[in-house]
């Protein structure tokens, strides 16, 4: 498989000869407002093209609506007749926007010889959750290709745990900027992405969704100091740069 990092949460993902754009946020910088007064965002600008990162995209993944995960400029750019999967409540809005193949994932599909699976997530703990509202993660798993874990929007709870134990992905993607909503931690941070590396041992994981938004509290160089600190190698924790692209196997 071969996964690119375009910028925040959106990846663009080569596997078993599909090739699937997941959360696509596609914002010129600096052109949406700040969350903390610190910086208009997102912060950088996307490191390609917008007609590269659609190019050859022949399924779209949305995990929910925050504007840093499906944005107008995407809802005006991706292609209306491209299939696409959400979570489940997502799909009036999202075909309202003229999509018109959009399906809601609840539990495990197939299509074209991939296998994708919804997990739970929560966008922090406690009373934040119902701010910031419902999302999803992923499984997806085909024949010949490692099997992959897109956490989301999450933090490390439970549910998160249960599926990297149950299921022992050999990739697990991790959100891990720390973001903050109001003081509450939304997404994972340096401590819990750690907390997964040891978690999964024979897995490797990739930390996204960093240096891109103004409620970010740790920057890759945070992750990296904290994950030598526990002695987790670099080949165990990959933590790439917007644009960077991955060749991974099993």
């Amino acid at each position: 498989m071969k996964l690119q990092l375009i910028r925040n949460a959106t990846l663009k993902l080569h596997y078993a000869g599909r090739t699937v754009l997941i959360d696509p946020y596609l914002a010129a910088k600096h052109s949406l407002p700040s969350f903390t007064g610190r910086s208009p965002n997102p912060m950088v600008e996307l490191p390609v093209g917008i007609d590269d990162i659609l190019e050859g995209v022949e399924l779209v993944i949305v995990s929910h609506l925050h504007d840093d995960h499906f944005d107008s400029v995407a809802m005006e750019h991706v292609p209306k007749h491209l299939p696409l999967f959400c979570q489940p409540g997502d799909e009036a809005t999202i075909r309202e926007a003229g999509f018109t193949d959009v399906t809601p994932l609840t539990e495990s599909v197939t299509w074209e010889g991939l296998t994708l699976t919804r997990r739970e997530g929560s966008h922090g703990l406690g009373p934040v959750v119902e701010l910031m509202g419902s999302v999803m993660g992923f499984s997806l798993e085909a024949e010949g290709e490692p099997s992959f874990y897109w956490a989301g929007d999450t933090v490390l709870y439970p549910p998160v745990a249960q599926v990297i134990g149950e299921t022992r992905p050999d990739i697990i993607i991790t959100h891990s900027c720390g973001a903050r909503w109001d003081g509450d931690l939304i997404v994972m941070d340096a401590a819990e992405t750690v907390a997964v590396c040891e978690a999964a041992p024979n897995a490797t994981i990739i930390a996204t969704h960093m240096e891109a938004l103004d409620h970010a509290t740790i920057s890759r160089e945070d992750l990296r100091r904290a994950a030598d600190a526990r002695g987790i190698a670099p080949s165990k924790l990959l933590i790439p740069v917007d644009g960077e692209t991955m060749v991974l196997g099993k």
